[in-house]
């Protein structure tokens, strides 16, 4: 609550203005959990099979063996889905998109990349995110589109063939899917580290003002 001088002397009280409308916060934690139950258990589906020569540790993977990383990958997939579908059908509907991540210029995303840099980018007004918080907003988006996509192609790569030759086949379908998660991983790091700098921006995902 905020407090303003009234005619007659007197403080009168108004509420905090609202950052992030209730529906925002619902399907942003609702994806934070389905995504992270599918990362940690997409390394465990990795480790059976790994494309490079690494495997993750077992103390950050989830389900213990193939079938019990799958269990829990297609468990959190259907989450995801249903609430990133949500997520996208309120953004385009109430305009939240247009008005959040648009417009995205070079000139933009250099300047404020470089006030970044310098420690010059303002996190005043938290309803607005600046030329570069667009664009990783964008960017994690597709991701999250691609990745939904290359699972579904290296899931059913039968029944789903031609969504699997859309990607180049099975085998390139699981770099592909890999790749997205590695950018979903690194922008979430990027999230969580800003988050933190700027506590503001997690209460307000959190009580909305």
């Amino acid at each position: 609550m905020t407090s303003i001088s009234a005619g007659d002397g007197r403080f009168a009280s108004r509420p905090a203005r609202a950052i992030q409308p209730a529906w925002v916060r619902v399907v942003h934690w609702i994806n934070a959990v389905a995504m992270i139950v599918m990362i940690m258990s997409g390394w465990q589906i990795y480790n059976a099979s790994p494309l490079f020569d690494f495997t993750f540790s077992r103390s950050i993977t989830l389900g213990g063996w193939l079938a019990g990383g799958l269990l829990w990958h297609f468990a959190a997939m259907w989450l995801l889905m249903v609430n990133g579908l949500v997520y996208l059908v309120l953004g385009l509907a109430t305009g939240r998109f247009r008005r959040k991540l648009l417009p995205i210029t070079p000139m933009g995303v250099a300047a404020d990349t470089r006030a970044a840099l310098t420690g010059k980018l303002s996190h005043h007004d938290l309803s607005r995110y600046n030329q570069v918080q667009k664009l990783l907003y964008a960017l994690v988006i597709v991701a999250g589109i691609v990745v939904v996509l290359s699972g579904l192609s290296i899931w059913k790569p039968v029944q789903f063939q031609w969504l699997t030759a859309v990607f180049g086949g099975y085998d390139v379908a699981r770099y592909v899917h890999f790749a997205c998660m590695a950018l979903i991983v690194a922008f979430l790091v990027v999230h969580v580290a800003l988050a933190l700098l700027v506590p503001r921006s997690l209460r307000a995902m959190i009580i909305g003002r």
